[in-house]
């Protein structure tokens, strides 16, 4: 990128550079070889100087990601943001459209059990529920919600928060396919130069830290909720590309050791497996060097991965089911958000979850 795909400005920073891995939304067959191309794949995140937005650098791969199954934990945070918003007195009008994630989820039948119809108009309620991530052109992006919203509709918007990010090292969170990753600071100027207000926020745990936000068109002051989060970032320096690089940090910290507690469990002669074929991991298992030897397999409730192999490595994907019955001895939890929901659904693993190795 030679500019910012918010502003347009040319003061870009770099500041997390993973060099080439393999891209986050292919996964190949399990028989198919490793091949040089596959892992290839620059990722880079750069920061703004001018208007806080952290982005990705440059994308060179082509989309292709097997449809994931919605978590649990994603529709329980979606039915809880909606409760919120409507007694907040939000839910206005009887009107919807959603621009959706190509990771799936839809909050449209929660919208249609409160009396809402989707339309193909300017509706009372636009939502996005991280789908605006996904625009390498985020100007347009913002411009296009803002023009699908009607004079007094709400615009609501979630994003995973830059600054749980940062506060908790989530470097992964950086892949192909995403091409913003917001601060409550950055989110004010690019409503704004669509010719929005941010009025108001909800936050939540989701992902170690997500925020909803309500905007409208009429030029409205932001509340304490939104003030109170852009007092936060200003104080933790969430816009200072010394700041963002502790990423950096964080992934050389994060590959290290995890490559040596797996070594440790396999000369223990420990079987070790994992559940969550996710695209956040992909980056994490390339960039450790991980392989069968060290863990043996990845479960994954989506059948689309499934028969598939973790891109840039050969461990296989396989279903629950093929996990429960290889009666291993750890399973390490690549999404954190999914322990309670796994943890209901497959009783045989009690004791043997992993979600922080150091921990262990």
């Amino acid at each position: 990128m030679s500019a910012c795909r918010g502003c347009g400005s040319t003061r870009l920073d770099r500041v997390l550079d993973l060099g080439t891995v393999p891209a986050a939304d292919h996964f190949p067959l399990a028989d198919e070889p490793i091949r040089p191309a596959e892992i290839a794949h620059p990722l880079a995140m750069d920061l703004c100087a001018e208007c806080g937005l952290a982005q990705l650098a440059d994308d060179d791969t082509v989309t292709d990601e097997p449809r994931g199954v919605e978590p649990q934990a994603l529709k329980d945070q979606a039915a809880d943001a909606v409760r919120q918003v409507a007694e907040s007195g939000w839910l206005q009008g009887t009107s919807v459209t959603e621009f959706g994630s190509p990771h799936g989820g839809t909050w449209l039948p929660l919208l249609a059990d409160r009396g809402f119809t989707e339309v193909d108009s300017a509706a009372d309620v636009v939502l996005d529920c991280f789908g605006i991530m996904h625009e390498p052109d985020q100007q347009a992006a913002f411009r296009k919600r803002a023009a699908a919203l009607t004079s007094d509709g709400a615009l609501l918007l979630q994003y995973h928060s830059l600054g749980s990010i940062v506060a908790q090292g989530q470097w992964n969170a950086l892949r192909h396919g995403h091409f913003a990753y917001y601060s409550m600071t950055a989110l004010t100027r690019l409503v704004a130069d669509a010719g929005m207000s941010i009025v108001t926020a909800w936050e939540f745990d989701l992902y170690g830290g997500t925020v909803l936000i309500a905007a409208r068109k009429q030029p409205t002051e932001p509340d304490e909720r939104v003030t109170r989060i852009l007092a936060t970032e200003r104080e933790g320096g969430i816009v200072d590309p010394a700041v963002v690089r502790g990423l950096a940090r964080a992934a050389s910290q994060q590959n290290e050791s995890l490559r040596t507690w797996l070594e440790t469990e396999a000369a223990q002669g420990t079987r070790v497996y994992a559940y969550g074929a996710a695209s956040r991991a992909v980056a994490l298992f390339a960039m450790a060097g991980l392989n069968r030897n060290l863990l043996a397999a990845v479960a994954d409730a989506s059948p689309s991965k499934q028969g598939r192999r973790m891109p840039g490595t050969d461990i296989p994907i396989i279903s629950p089911e093929e996990l429960v019955a290889a009666e291993p001895d750890r399973v390490l939890l690549t999404l954190p958000d999914l322990l309670s929901e796994v943890g209901q659904s497959y009783p045989e693993l009690v004791g043997r979850w992993i979600v922080d190795p150091h921990a262990s």
